[in-house]
């Protein structure tokens, strides 16, 4: 038996930056991954770094998230390549305009400023390059963008440093319950702790079934797409109001482009295979906003599994029904940004009995049906 004071499962970035947090605080950590940590949606989603367009109960956690992705690198001992290069959402008509103002008077009436609408003329000056039928945007200049799977490991690297154990390819099989502790099985071997925390990502909804507690959870593959290098031409992330698109131009000079394009699910291996009906209509959308790029070639494609909830936030919760377990996973294809304070939230919640930030929505309860 291999014991701790809190045992994770899920080596994505909400687990290490849980993990990274608790050995901070001295406790003995044991992380579990069933694959290599940073494998799935963690290490291969889009990078977006974004505050832009968060749901208004997730704003005060993308907000103090930001200030910790502004000082990264002394809380990871990395960049994880991260660039505060802006993010903008456009609107190609004036419907999604009109909807851009009525949500910054909402966010103003909230005391929020991070987003800035842009008219026509100024989204010229921030996208030199976009189409012409696009008539304005809305801007967060602090949002970002950083590499993914660098990030993850960088929180995994300092939470190994920092003394906690952590187990790559160690699927957990079964949770057993002592008089005490809680013992999780992962092939051979057994781990025991008092604490037991639930990160596991697209695969949340089944340890929180194992200990009880219910959360509709689905998983999706969302697809990236690498195209070759071409000379520089943007600056900002873009997103569209409208329809499905994250585009962005890596430093290289290679564009990245994701925003929910989905993979299919093969029920049995819980494989993606990736669905190129739906890599046509994204190409097509990044030709409606910028033609120049037609000829511009595809390199390669790649998903990444990501737990999605009915409601589309997360769960962020201590367990409803299990004695000492504690949940944060189902980001919905949004959690990358997240990641440094959830890690927080989680370790406030085990040291402190409470979290320093608002998470009622974000409870597991709220999926009960008697609520």
């Amino acid at each position: 038996m291999i014991s701790a004071d809190v045992i994770i499962i899920g080596g994505g970035i909400v687990g290490c930056s849980t993990a990274m947090n608790l050995s901070q605080y001295g406790k003995s950590v044991i992380l579990l991954e069933k694959d290599v940590a940073g494998r799935q949606a963690s290490g291969v989603n889009a990078g977006g770094v974004r505050q832009l367009f968060r749901d208004i109960c997730e704003i005060p956690l993308s907000l103090a998230s930001q200030k910790l992705w502004n000082q990264i690198d002394s809380l990871v001992s990395s960049d994880c390549g991260f660039r505060p290069c802006g993010q903008i959402s456009l609107a190609e008509n004036e419907k999604e305009m009109h909807d851009f103002e009525v949500r910054v008077e909402l966010l103003k009436s909230m005391g929020y400023s991070h987003e800035k609408l842009v008219d026509k003329k100024q989204l010229k000056q921030i996208v030199p390059y976009v189409s012409s039928h696009c008539v304005g945007g809305l801007y967060c200049p602090e949002d970002g963008v950083a590499d993914p799977y660098k990030t993850t490991r960088a929180f995994f690297n300092k939470a190994k440093q920092l003394g906690a154990q952590l187990f790559e390819f160690h699927p957990v099989s079964a949770i057993e319950r002592t008089a005490k502790k809680w013992v999780a099985v992962a092939g051979s071997k057994r781990f025991s702790a008092p604490i037991l925390v639930n990160c596991a990502g697209a695969w949340g909804g089944h340890i929180a079934d194992m200990v009880g507690d219910h959360a509709p959870l689905s998983k999706m593959a969302s697809v990236l797409t690498v195209t070759a290098r071409t000379a520089k031409f943007l600056d900002p992330v873009v997103l569209l109001e409208g329809r499905k698109l994250s585009f962005k131009q890596m430093e290289n000079g290679t564009v990245v482009i994701g925003g929910g394009f989905l993979a299919k699910m093969d029920i049995e291996t819980e494989k993606p295979v990736i669905d190129f009906t739906e890599l046509k209509t994204m190409a097509q959308t990044v030709i409606d906003l910028f033609p120049f790029l037609k000829q511009l070639q595809i390199v390669r494609s790649w998903p990444g599994i990501m737990g999605m909830m009915p409601d589309h936030i997360p769960v962020i919760s201590p367990s409803e029904n299990a004695k000492d377990v504690y949940h944060a996973f189902g980001f919905s294809g949004h959690g990358f940004q997240l990641g440094p304070i959830v890690g927080q939230i989680v370790s406030e919640l085990i040291l402190e009995g409470r979290s320093s930030l608002p998470i009622d929505s974000f409870l597991i309860d709220r999926f009960t049906e008697d609520k």
